[in-house]
């Protein structure tokens, strides 16, 4: 009788290595391929990258309260985001999309406003697809090539002891968006007639349904002469992301709590349903800020830049990932961000 195992007992990561186990590159130019934000394809003189991210309604959106053309838009920028998470700069995006018959042609055109929209922004071409039917609601998937200088990529697996730990932007947003649009929804479904309690919440809404991916930063850091020694983007939450980098780095970090950046709304996101700021800061998902590793050397470069936070830093206790709280303890980290 054939053993069965259930997929939950591995979790998505732990598939991940499964799968990553059976699987070996034989051509040449196939630098790196699972294991990363992107794979690495050796182009002569630069380094080709390539990703792919799909999106399933019910799982990944809610179409009850997410706008179709900001799902365009957020699709396209997850998949920007990874290609920034390399140190790369995007090129192409296809998109492959399943649709049921509710889906109206006016509503595939709103969808891809919102892409278009993201192609602009960041100037990237739309280059092609396919399109199915589908039996179980809205399913995207975008595929995003890009390119980076071979001298200028960047690894999850390359954070060196004492490096500095840094952040752009701010965390834990996207997460309390999330959860202010999931209560207005369970109140809008027992009662229809009630106004959704939005108002002085914008930010953090739009950091759920439109986040952008930071391409301005990865432009600033190659302007001031900064290849971070590692990266990845937070799309899993900051605690799972910088495990990854951790783990695959041989490496271990502290954090500061007190250096979390946590926006204002954030905070008071938090407040409002109970949940503690920083514990949506380490485990919120789809932030998709960049999360990096730069040399010592590389401070006084960077300090000034206000889009980027030295959060802690790196040290050669493999495995062991801290978390220095306010109240001067330190506590391991583990991950409770997002598995799909």
């Amino acid at each position: 009788m054939e053993t069965r195992t259930e997929i939950s007992s591995l979790g998505e990561f732990g598939l991940i290595q499964r799968i990553n186990k059976g699987i070996r590159t034989t051509l040449p130019e196939s630098v790196r391929g699972i294991g990363d934000d992107a794979a690495v394809i050796d182009l002569g003189e630069e380094f080709g990258l390539l990703t792919s991210d799909m999106f399933l309604e019910g799982i990944h959106f809610d179409l009850t309260f997410f706008p179709l053309k900001h799902l365009g838009y957020k699709i396209i920028a997850a998949g920007i985001s990874d290609i920034a998470a390399m140190n790369g700069i995007p090129r192409q995006v296809t998109i492959n999309l399943a649709l049921s018959n509710r889906f109206s042609v006016e509503a595939v055109d709103e969808l891809y406003e919102g892409m278009k929209l993201a192609c602009k922004d960041f100037n990237v071409d739309l280059v092609g697809g396919d399109t199915t039917s589908s039996r179980s609601g809205l399913i995207i998937s975008v595929s995003v090539f890009g390119k980076v200088k071979k001298d200028k990529i960047a690894y999850r697996n390359t954070a060196q002891p004492n490096d500095l730990l840094c952040v752009t932007g701010d965390l834990g947003g996207a997460y309390m968006g999330l959860q202010l649009l999931e209560r207005e929804k369970q109140v809008f479904l027992a009662n229809p007639n009630m106004q959704p309690e939005l108002e002085g919440k914008d930010y953090v809404i739009q950091r759920q349904l439109r986040p952008e991916a930071r391409m301005d930063v990865v432009y600033e850091l190659d302007e001031a002469g900064v290849i971070p020694t590692s990266m990845i983007d937070l799309s899993d939450g900051l605690a799972s992301d910088l495990l990854h980098i951790c783990a695959q780095s041989g490496v271990g970090a502290v954090i500061f709590e007190e250096r979390l950046p946590i926006d204002e709304q954030t905070y008071l996101a938090a407040s409002e349903l109970n949940i503690g700021a920083a514990t949506a800061a380490l485990n919120g998902g789809e932030d998709y800020e960049l999360l990096f590793t730069v040399s010592q050397s590389a401070y006084e470069q960077i300090k000034n830049n206000p889009k980027i936070t030295f959060i802690g830093y790196i040290t050669d206790k493999k495995g062991e990932v801290e978390l220095h709280t306010k109240g001067d303890s330190r506590v391991p980290l583990t991950a409770q961000g997002w598995n799909a």
